[in-house]
């Protein structure tokens, strides 16, 4: 056979494999709820990731939001006993702890539970609240991830963080469907919590051009603003004042056990904010991290 001939054959072998591997459905692991209480959603593969151990700060350090914690915490209580509960939007200011509060109320509700119900063993997770981190670039997967959840016993939070949409993007489309169920539903034990710095998800710059270039503006509008009622329970973040932001301080530092140095750390924690040009639990955090790895020790999220 000439050299010809036998790259002819090479690429029709080329074109067959690929039709094949086109054809199979890409592996999926076997999905055990009890493997974890936390999973991470990888939309290539459609499947579900276990998190061995949640990145999470404890609930009693989130200071200042108390108001929301509570809304979010009877709201999860709720979904966690099988009662009626909304799909919650938490918006506003940067770093003020809207995913440190989905994951410490998920950990918190729990716990819980796990007293009440004498769960005993550490390695059982059966019957626990999930919580599902889906990325904001994987959000046209949702209905996958949806019909892999459908029926089964446990109850997922499906959670998002920092979602927002671009004017031009269409994939807004599939998380407006799961949030209203669309024909065939949602499934019941399924809840959708997502973060965000603006409440309406789409840039204003976004809303004005589309409003500028749309042949009926109001609607192609309506359509996008809209994704955010789909969401029944809103939940408002904003920036902090400066005793809050001191208090934050403070909380870390008995929590963490950090040397105070007499008064002075308000001082350092002050100056560290004005470099920020921002007071927020993420700030606070940071100089934490600052001050403790200045006192030579090491301290990790729980």
């Amino acid at each position: 056979m000439s050299d010809e001939a036998i790259k002819a054959l090479n690429k029709k072998f080329d074109r067959l494999i690929d039709l094949i591997e086109r054809t199979v459905p890409p592996h999926r692991p076997a999905f055990d709820a009890d493997n974890a209480d936390a999973f991470i959603w990888r939309a290539e593969n459609e499947a579900l990731h276990p998190v061995k151990a949640i990145n999470r700060v404890d609930i009693s350090l989130l200071i200042g939001i108390d108001l929301v914690r509570d809304k979010l915490v009877k709201n999860t209580q709720q979904f966690a006993e099988g009662f009626a509960a909304n799909n919650v939007l938490l918006w506003g200011a940067r770093g003020m702890g809207k995913s440190s509060l989905v994951k410490s109320v998920h950990t918190q509700i729990n716990q819980d539970s796990s007293s009440t119900h004498n769960a005993g063993s550490s390695a059982s997770h059966a019957g626990r609240l999930k919580l599902i981190e889906i990325n904001r670039e994987d959000i046209d997967s949702l209905p996958a991830l949806l019909r892999l959840l459908y029926g089964l016993s446990h109850r997922f939070i499906v959670f998002c963080d920092d979602l927002s949409f671009d004017g031009d993007d269409a994939s807004y489309k599939s998380l407006k469907t799961a949030l209203d169920g669309g024909v065939e539903g949602r499934p019941h034990n399924v809840i959708f919590y997502a973060t965000s710095n603006r409440r309406h998800l789409i840039p204003r710059d976004k809303i004005e051009n589309e409003q500028s270039s749309a042949l009926n503006p109001s609607e192609a509008i309506e359509e996008k603003v809209s994704l955010s009622d789909r969401f029944g329970l809103w939940l408002g973040f904003h920036q902090c004042t400066q005793d809050d932001y001191l208090t934050m301080v403070d909380g870390y530092l008995m929590h963490y056990g950090l040397d105070r140095q007499g008064s002075d750390w308000q001082r350092q924690a002050l100056e560290w904010a004005k470099t920020r040009g921002n007071r927020s639990g993420r700030v606070a955090w940071q100089f934490i991290q600052d001050l403790a790895g200045r006192q030579g020790k090491n301290i990790l999220p729980e």
